[in-house]
């Protein structure tokens, strides 16, 4: 059944596919060589499964969606005291690439500018520009699961051609944010941003934060809860720089874009995006991304202020209620995070049942989305051989305009339980 999720994303990228809009970031020569009609998609739950649709295998660099995870890094190793004394966290209402400061503080206002972010890599303790990259590169990784490249003509590229960046950089200095040599700190900052991902990377970074710094996949942490939660606040507020009202009006998750194409989109608790599209708009964001991310959130019901209650979605309880029939009680509240593991665990015991129960009569609230994944489970169960039946006395599930979407459905689990008993007996004395 996680079929359901995967035509998902493959209507929504299909749906964007042709649209052209946006330019290549051609101030980094390197950058205006690559294919300006790829789009890739991914999305990782917080248990790791991954969804991934077009092309998710294509490596490009993630630029400034490193900013956050340097940033991070740096509360990580020094702690936030010592990154407040020297980098803010408000909004800056301008572009990415600003050359200016806090007028009261001299600071850069927040992270996620360039002139924050700079100052970001300064904070990592080090003793040369190759060992704080190290740690920086190992750091990245961890979030991503595996171990990162690095494209080198990128780096060279944007070195010799970063003057805006040096400019940032030794006005920091001189306003005493930068404690150490401006060219060794751009060094590392120009390596930074020439670290390869695919999408697929991006959304297992951003599934690692949204399990508040456990990597899904190996269940190791990386970095503790109060960072991630210092790291996604800012990401909220200042991750899409002047464009951040827009965005977390429309799509409502933390999020960071670079200008190789990426965006990384995070749902606390539940789940990571990432998104690969090279053309940009006028603000350094992915044209395309920008619209997969708008279309996802409003398909799936993904905005942060509309999934409060999440936790509580949840399977109640799964057992045997007879032989060959398998019951599954839901309660709380059914979004698209909760309805996709129900699904994903039904489809993993296939083996298990003749017939599955879905008993949602606990259920306080469920989304149309998540009322359209559950509709397609008896299909999905009848091609499997198997049968599905739901408990369902207040037509929670009830999808207006969808024939048979709630064919099968029982008052209450003993009518349920009786017919299940009776299509197990047919099945049995069909094969026997």
């Amino acid at each position: 059944m996680a079929e359901l999720v995967q035509e998902y994303l493959d209507q929504i990228r299909a749906e964007h596919l042709g649209n052209t809009g946006g330019a290549l970031a051609d101030y980094i020569p390197e950058l205006a060589r690559v294919d300006p009609s790829a789009l890739g998609l991914s999305l990782s739950l917080a248990d790791g499964y991954i969804y991934e649709s077009g092309d998710f295998t294509t490596e490009f660099t993630i630029q400034s969606v490193s900013k956050p995870f340097t940033y991070a890094l740096a509360l990580d190793r020094i702690g936030q005291q010592a990154v407040d004394a020297k980098i803010g966290v408000e909004p800056s209402g301008e572009a990415f690439n600003e050359i200016s400061v806090d007028k009261a503080t001299d600071r850069p206002k927040n992270p996620m500018i360039n002139a924050g972010a700079i100052a970001a890599v300064s904070l990592i303790p080090g003793t040369s520009a190759d060992d704080r990259f190290a740690q920086l590169h190992e750091f990245y990784s961890a979030f991503a699961g595996r171990r990162l490249g690095v494209d080198h003509d990128v780096y060279a590229s944007e070195k010799a051609t970063g003057s805006r960046n040096r400019a940032i950089a030794y006005m920091l200095q001189s306003f005493g944010v930068l404690d150490g040599d401006p060219e060794e700190i751009l060094d590392v900052y120009f390596r930074q941003c020439a670290i390869k991902v695919t999408s697929t990377d991006l959304a297992r970074m951003a599934a690692t934060l949204a399990r508040g710094g456990v990597e899904p996949r190996s269940g190791r942490r990386v970095t503790s809860a109060a960072v991630v939660q210092r790291t996604l606040s800012v990401m909220v507020t200042c991750g899409m720089y002047d464009a951040a009202g827009d965005w977390v009006s429309a799509v409502g998750m933390p999020a960071k874009s670079g200008v190789g194409g990426g965006i990384t989109a995070v749902l606390p608790g539940q789940l990571g995006i990432g998104v690969y599209s090279p053309l940009l708009d006028d603000k350094g964001h992915s044209v395309r991304g920008v619209e997969v991310c708008r279309s996802m959130s409003a398909s799936l019901g993904l905005h942060f202020l509309s999934v409060t209650r999440e936790s509580r979605s949840t399977i109640r309880a799964a057992y045997d209620a007879r032989p060959g029939v398998r019951v599954y009680e839901l309660h709380g509240d059914l979004l698209f995070a909760g309805t996709e593991q129900v699904l994903r665990n039904i489809e993993r015991e296939y083996d298990d049942f003749d017939v599955a129960i879905l008993e949602v009569s606990r259920v306080d609230d469920i989304d149309a989305t998540a009322r359209r994944m559950l509709a397609g489970m008896r299909e999905f169960l009848n091609v499997a051989g198997r049968e599905g039946l739901l408990v369902d006395p207040d037509d929670t599930l009830r999808v207006a305009g969808v024939p048979n979407s709630t064919a099968r459905v029982f008052g209450t689990l003993d009518d349920a339980l009786l017919a299940a008993e009776s299509a197990v007996a047919a099945r049995r004395n069909s094969d026997g």
